[in-house]
């Protein structure tokens, strides 16, 4: 692509401060506008927690790798992706009486955990390998994306396709996509319009 957009790869390493500080594992867009906001960065260090990283803090991306505009201990203040809250709930217990006697009950309150994603409200996590579904039924795999260096916005997609052994990119200009969903982006047009776009072989890690 040209210098006025930036790749934002899936699954590659990212540095903070020229540092490896943990992997991509996910964008964060609005399905509407087709803008990302952020980058879902798996922490490298145990408890390896993922992390919301404002995409205007990334400053350059390669095949291989993005760096951050940060440093390791910025990105620990960041928002988990995945949030944990313990939900409290009551549990009623049963217990046999002696001999001759009911059976007695009694309550206790317990805390139950639950996760969720943290995505700002009408936005979508999409992540390397999501479907990509022609007009006529799915046709490949998302493996990275291109935006606009200045507006964060979506100008291609770029689709795996074809076997393992053997596999090819496909740059779909965003035009074709007619709406992304939380499982899957959807493209306007068919297998064979797919199929008549550019291909590049597949050179990764």
């Amino acid at each position: 692509m040209n210098m006025q957009t930036i790749d934002i790869p899936l699954n590659v390493e990212v540095k903070c401060c020229g540092r490896n500080c943990g992997r991509s594992t996910r964008i964060v867009l609005n399905p509407v506008t087709k803008e990302i906001t952020h980058l879902v960065v798996k922490q490298r260090a145990f408890p390896y927690t993922e992390r919301l990283v404002p995409v205007d803090l990334m400053v350059e991306s390669t095949p291989r790798m993005i760096r951050l505009r940060c440093d390791g201990p910025d990105l620990d203040e960041m928002d988990e992706f995945v949030e944990t809250e313990f939900i409290p709930s009551e549990e009623t217990h049963i217990v046999d009486g002696p001999f001759m006697m009911w059976p007695y009950t009694y309550t206790t309150e317990e805390y139950m955990p639950q996760s969720h994603k943290r995505i700002p409200v009408g936005e979508l996590a999409i992540r390397r390998g999501t479907r990509v579904i022609a007009s006529d039924g799915q046709i490949g795999q998302i493996d990275e994306f291109i935006v606009n260096r200045h507006g964060d916005l979506i100008t291609h997609l770029i689709m795996r396709e074809g076997h393992f052994w053997d596999p090819k990119e496909v740059t779909i200009p965003v035009s074709y996509i007619e709406h992304i969903e939380d499982d899957a982006v959807y493209l306007n047009i068919d297998k064979a319009s797919v199929e008549a776009l550019p291909t590049v072989p597949v050179h990764r890690r």
